[in-house]
């Protein structure tokens, strides 16, 4: 327990579980939302994008969040026409993942990348966190809340049901802009966190775990935030105790806890129906 006191004395260690912190309050929602809306290729297709904003910012010498968040948010927005069919915007997802990742190894050659670099963007350096993207963070803590909150009742039905939010006077179009610019952003700021191929720790796990707890939206809300605080922060305790590397830790962390979850229900499903009877 000394060591870890000295571990948290350091600045970056204290930034980055910071971020981490702001990141489990934010995030986890977002994937409330991907789930809901049944949009898990975009996330995917998103790493991708961001992938290539980062290398343009490299290239460039441009702050490479920026270009990610700018990249990932104009990407976002132009995808809103497709939300419309799911197998148009899989078959979508899937052109765009294909020529963002080409497109983000070309720049990342011309730029001089080297291997070393091209692996940290990958899978993710959450000791190496700076300012800029707490600052990130903490925008979309407040921003991802303050959405739910405000337009929680359209929320609810468009996740629900897009055919029933339409007939229900929501502005369903300008929502699922909204919705899709917001899980754009949200990927691309969790990126320094956990890298492109481990982002998930940070939205999709939470969500998956408390969909299985949560019998309404707002529980779903609440349950998210609180599996995405213990897999996130409790992952990074766990990493700096053992001196494991912190995103895959992160990720094992959150889902074995997501599988136990999902494995519980069936276990106590028989016990449920028996007692009902």
């Amino acid at each position: 327990m000394n060591s870890l006191g000295v571990l948290l004395d350091i600045p970056s260690v204290r930034l980055a579980l910071v971020a981490l912190v702001l990141g489990s309050v934010a995030l986890p929602i977002v994937g409330v939302f991907i789930v809901g809306l049944d949009i898990m290729p975009v996330r995917f297709a998103m790493m991708h994008v961001a992938l290539l904003g980062i290398a343009i910012g490299l290239l460039t010498g441009l702050d490479p969040l920026l270009c990610a968040l700018v990249l990932c948010g104009l990407t976002g927005g132009a995808l809103t026409p497709l939300a419309r069919s799911a197998t148009g915007l899989s078959g979508a997802m899937g052109l765009l993942m294909t020529l963002a990742v080409a497109a983000a190894l070309l720049v990342l050659s011309l730029s001089g990348v080297n291997a070393n670099g091209a692996f940290e963007l990958l899978w993710g350096s959450i000791l190496a966190t700076r300012p800029a993207d707490v600052l990130a963070l903490a925008v979309l803590a407040v921003v991802v809340p303050l959405l739910y909150v405000l337009r929680r009742r359209d929320l609810a039905l468009l996740l629900h049901d897009r055919e029933l939010a339409l007939c229900s006077g929501v502005a369903v179009e300008r929502l699922t802009l909204i919705l899709l610019v917001v899980v754009a952003v949200a990927i691309a700021s969790a990126i320094r966190l956990t890298g492109a191929l481990l982002v998930d720790a940070l939205t999709l796990l939470p969500a998956l775990a408390a969909r299985r707890v949560g019998r309404s939206l707002p529980a779903m809300i609440r349950w998210s935030v609180i599996f995405g605080l213990v897999f996130n922060v409790g992952g990074f305790f766990i990493s700096l105790i053992l001196d494991f590397p912190p995103g895959p830790t992160l990720v094992l962390l959150g889902g074995v806890c997501t599988l136990l979850l999902h494995a519980l229900p069936a276990v106590s499903a028989p016990r449920r129906k028996a007692i009902s009877r």
